[in-house]
């Protein structure tokens, strides 16, 4: 089963009909766009789109729709605290987009790097990756796939947001932290990656 997150509402893809708001069997790119369509302009907040092979169906899915690569990290300082930005007044995690010829793990330090201004980091593992539709200026909608990676950092650096990218703050947050300042302001997607590596 895939999930991605179409404006904080929930769209699946798996390989049969779930209880959720609304099922709809895959037929052809056509299904997408409803599915698409109905979580945008509708009250419906999850929607599960199903066939037999839930990895076909993925892989007609990015077929269907303009598909862009990112890569980001889960940066753990030596007192367990996580390195957050802060973005329109949500808190998220530092990310960018891969350019063309690097590696998912070049993109992610780089990303962090220039999103904080902290350097010397070391990837320890591959964490998970994400999924998220957004519409463009030009009103199409794009699936950002993210690779999402755990890092160290040993260092005493001061972190510097990256205010072009319009982070306006960059912080290190503790457990308590996580859970009474950055739970109640940030992504669905974000509170996934946090609980897949024990923050609840």
């Amino acid at each position: 089963m895939y999930k991605v997150f179409v404006n904080e509402k929930e769209l699946f893809l798996s390989k049969s009909e779930k209880s959720v708001e609304k099922n709809l069997k895959f037929e052809d790119a056509k299904t997408f766009e409803m599915g698409i369509d109905i979580l945008q302009n509708t009250s419906c907040k999850a929607l599960n789109i199903y066939f037999e092979n839930s990895d076909a169906l993925w892989e007609n899915f990015k077929k269907s729709i303009i598909t862009i690569e990112a890569a980001g990290g889960i940066v753990k300082n030596m007192d367990e605290e996580i390195l957050f930005i802060k973005r329109m007044g949500k808190w998220d995690l530092p990310k960018g987009k891969i350019e063309i010829g690097e590696s998912t793990e070049n993109a992610a330090l780089r990303e962090v790097e220039e999103e904080t201004g902290i350097t010397h980091l070391e990837i320890t593992e591959f964490i998970t990756e994400t999924y998220h539709i957004y519409t463009d200026r030009n009103l199409k909608n794009i699936l950002k796939i993210t690779h999402w990676f755990s890092m160290n950092y040993a260092g005493n650096e001061i972190p510097i947001p990256q205010i072009e990218e319009g982070i306006s703050e960059v912080a290190w947050k503790n457990k308590r932290d996580i859970v009474e300042i950055v739970y109640p302001k940030t992504f669905k997607n974000i509170k996934m990656i946090l609980e897949n590596i024990g923050f609840h």
